[in-house]
């Protein structure tokens, strides 16, 4: 795939189909029903019927018809191979996102089809990731507050009512956890409540007990420090933002990345959506080492498996 867009992969489907099948089946053909790998009992089709449409194989294993796009998040869609990966370069190429608004202009789909494609291109960048960090490895973690919930609380979290002005700092507000291994990648999480408990489950369960965990003076790691191989802080209040190599800055660096992309590109996000939007800023900040090239080939070798359906949208926080 080549990063100029007026590549033949973008403007035809039938090269966009060739091209994303030297992607998916690098190692040859795959029937994604049963999963027959032998050449002898997969046959392409194409051309030998006027119904039969480009890229149809099949399977003499499963009796079973595909296309590359089978069991993929392009399943059953109408909209033209190319046009999808030319969004999905766009989106990974871009660093703080693309708005649907920019891609239906420049795809000639509507809004609504640009917005949907956008989800099913993020659940592509989606990766369930290992254990971070190990012996001698040093793991951020931090929390940040964006935007507005949906529902706005009506009492503090421990039940007592509002004072003064009302509602003052994180309260009513949105919450992301992010972990970043130092020199590594993020794993963010959009969580309800930002609290010791909630914070502590996605730390022990994505960070090896090896590891030396960074964070600031908040009480929400006291405890859950103590679980590592060392926990080291910083004191933001005593402005206080790096002590020999403990700092929390690779993390704050990432955040100051996603709420520019936030605010500046997308603006409006409802909350359901928000974990789609985190898993699209976890991807292009993990392979920020590669080219524009090789990080969308990456994000289209990830369609596999994850078919998303208009009405799967919206999927609550965690």
């Amino acid at each position: 795939m080549q990063a100029d867009i007026s590549n033949p992969i973008f403007q035809d489907a039938d090269k966009a189909r060739e091209a994303l099948e030297a992607i998916r089946w690098a190692h040859g053909v795959i029937c994604p029903h049963c999963g027959c790998i032998d050449p002898d009992k997969i046959a392409k089709v194409e051309g030998k019927k006027k119904t039969h449409r480009p890229g149809l194989y099949y399977c003499n294993e499963c009796k079973g018809q595909f296309t590359v796009t089978v069991g993929t998040v392009f399943e059953r869609s109408k909209i033209a191979l190319n046009k999808w990966l030319l969004a999905t370069y766009l989106l990974s190429s871009s660093k703080k996102g693309m708005s649907s608004h920019q891609l239906h202009r420049m795809l000639g789909v509507t809004y609504k089809t640009a917005w949907f494609m956008t989800h099913r291109i993020r659940e592509a960048m989606k990766t369930k990731g290992g254990v971070m960090g190990g012996s001698g490895g040093i793991v951020e973690a931090d929390e940040t507050y964006f935007g507005k919930t949906d529902i706005q609380p009506k009492t503090r979290t421990d039940g007592s009512p509002f004072k003064g002005n009302g509602r003052r700092g994180p309260t009513g507000k949105r919450a992301v956890v992010s972990l970043v291994e130092r020199g590594g990648n993020v794993r963010s999480f959009h969580v309800k409540t930002a609290n010791a408990s909630t914070v502590r489950d996605i730390i022990v369960r994505s960070v090896s007990r090896d590891s030396e965990l960074h964070t600031d003076e908040s009480r929400l790691y006291t405890e859950t420090g103590k679980e590592f191989a060392a926990h080291e802080t910083v004191n933001h209040s005593a402005r206080e933002y790096a002590r020999g190599h403990v700092n929390t800055n690779t993390v704050e660096g990432f955040f100051s990345i996603f709420k520019r992309g936030m605010k500046g590109i997308y603006q409006h996000c409802g909350e359901a959506h928000l974990h789609r939007y985190l898993a699209e800023f976890d991807f292009r900040y993990n392979a920020r080492k590669i080219s524009d090239t090789e990080r969308a080939e990456r994000a289209l070798s990830q369609i596999e498996g994850k078919r998303l359906t208009y009405r799967r949208i919206g999927e609550a926080a965690i």
